[in-house]
């Protein structure tokens, strides 16, 4: 049984060829792994404190990136995870409107 998962490694590769294509992932996946953080598991932080975390999430990308490289599905699935937290977000947002009306 032959599963290809790695459909954007695939089009990368296909776009780009192997020239860069760790610098390439590794800035979607710490962009993604970003807005990931942003919306469902950041806090309010002082701005050294949000430096760090920043950095630190850099650093995990390095290595995380590794594993996309060997055609694991570690974009695709930042991707998802993105989407279904800007899904969750959105729809709080919405229920948060809609009480404040009903108070008011």
């Amino acid at each position: 049984m032959d599963t290809d998962f790695n459909l954007l490694f695939d089009f990368i590769l296909e776009i780009n060829g192997t020239d860069n294509i760790y610098w390439i992932f590794y800035v979607l996946n710490f962009i993604f792994g970003a807005i990931s953080f942003k919306l469902g598991f950041a806090r309010e932080l002082p701005l050294l404190k949000n430096i760090f975390v920043y950095i630190m999430l850099g650093v995990g990308t390095l290595i995380v990136t590794i594993f996309s490289i060997f055609k694991m599905p570690i974009t695709e699935s930042l991707i998802i995870v993105a989407v279904v937290l800007a899904i969750y977000r959105f729809r709080l947002y919405r229920q948060r409107k809609v009480n404040q009306e009903n108070v008011n």
